[in-house]
């Protein structure tokens, strides 16, 4: 009751020039540059990691959506040439981009890494960075 009495006195008036002189206070604070940089670098750490987060949840929602197509019994379909690269990281265990390449004719390494990330996507293979070095396993 007493604090209720508090604000009666001070008024409606009163109220707002408290209210009006704590923003001010925190008004003075984004005009220092430095405050402003430590904002817009905390943002950016928070867009990071969200992304992350989002990115970890898009594979395991991937994964998911794979194993339950995989449980009805569906096979994935896939060209010949992609059921030749299959073979060929069967045979040896494991395989890179750069050996893809060498095998199979590829001029660049951008084809046979999209060949095997796309493998990847469909779950038939799965893919290990060692040092610079990206290797995709039978799975």
């Amino acid at each position: 009751m007493h604090t209720k009495d508090n604000f009666k006195s001070i008024g409606s008036s009163g109220l707002r020039e408290k209210i009006s002189s704590d923003i001010q206070q925190h008004a003075e604070k984004f005009k220092d540059p430095v405050v402003l940089g430590e904002l817009v670098y905390q943002l950016i750490e928070e867009r990071e990691n969200t992304n992350r987060i989002l990115k970890t949840l898009l594979a395991r929602l991937d994964s998911l959506e794979q194993r339950l197509a995989g449980g009805k019994g569906e096979e994935a379909l896939i060209p010949e040439t992609d059921e030749k690269i299959m073979e060929f990281v069967r045979s040896r265990g494991k395989a890179t981009a750069e050996e893809v390449q060498a095998e199979f004719g590829y001029k660049g390494k951008n084809g046979a890494s999209s060949r095997l990330n796309r493998l990847g996507s469909l779950g038939l293979l799965s893919k290990r960075q060692v040092g610079r070095k990206v290797f995709f396993l039978p799975q």
